[in-house]
């Protein structure tokens, strides 16, 4: 969905709000954003309680993290579905982990597809999910959290170095490597 500039403008003011402490800019920003957001979720997990629990998680994120968010760079609906995506992407690779899982059940073989994703689309995007994870899983465990801590939860590195209890230069290290894997992994 595509909002008016006026509509996105105020949703950038919102979020500037929000990164001064304004909790009635964040009921505001939800109130205009969540029903997209959700939507989006439910699209991509395909289970509403999953769907609920990332949404919660996506406005906790924002709450946090609004000053990460700079108008320079993107829509500000654009930033609320990127952090969207990756709290989904969260969200299946925990419950694949097995904690809700039952006996090895694979949850996306009983879904019902979503009508307006031709078969094809979500083949590809199963696929390139299950491909990500997997490369994920290749990588060490410092390489695959300061990777998923940066770019899908928006850490800086120097917040990532505090995070992790690691110096900067290692954390960068990490990150910058983690993502040459990713990327040499995923063109295989």
């Amino acid at each position: 969905m595509r909002l008016s500039a006026k509509d996105s403008t105020d949703l950038a003011a919102l979020i500037a709000r929000i990164g001064a402490g304004d909790h009635s800019a964040l009921s505001l920003f939800y109130d205009r954003t969540a029903p997209i957001i959700y939507g989006q979720l439910l699209s991509l997990l395909k289970r509403p309680e999953w769907a609920q629990e990332a949404l919660q998680d996506c406005y906790i994120r924002v709450w946090r993290r609004s000053e990460t968010y700079t108008p320079d760079k993107g829509e500000p609906l654009g930033w609320l579905l990127g952090i969207a995506r990756y709290r989904a992407l969260d969200v299946l690779a925990a419950k694949r982990s097995g904690a809700e899982m039952s006996d090895g059940e694979d949850e996306l073989s009983d879904q019902v597809p979503d009508p307006a994703q031709s078969p094809e689309e979500g083949a590809i995007e199963h696929e390139g999910l299950q491909r990500l994870m997997r490369c994920l899983k290749s990588l060490s465990e410092e390489q695959s959290r300061s990777v998923l801590l940066a770019y899908y939860h928006g850490y800086s590195h120097r917040e990532l170095s505090q995070t992790m209890k690691a110096p900067l230069g290692t954390v960068k290290a990490w990150v910058r490597r983690g993502l040459a894997l990713l990327r040499a992994c995923l063109q295989q």
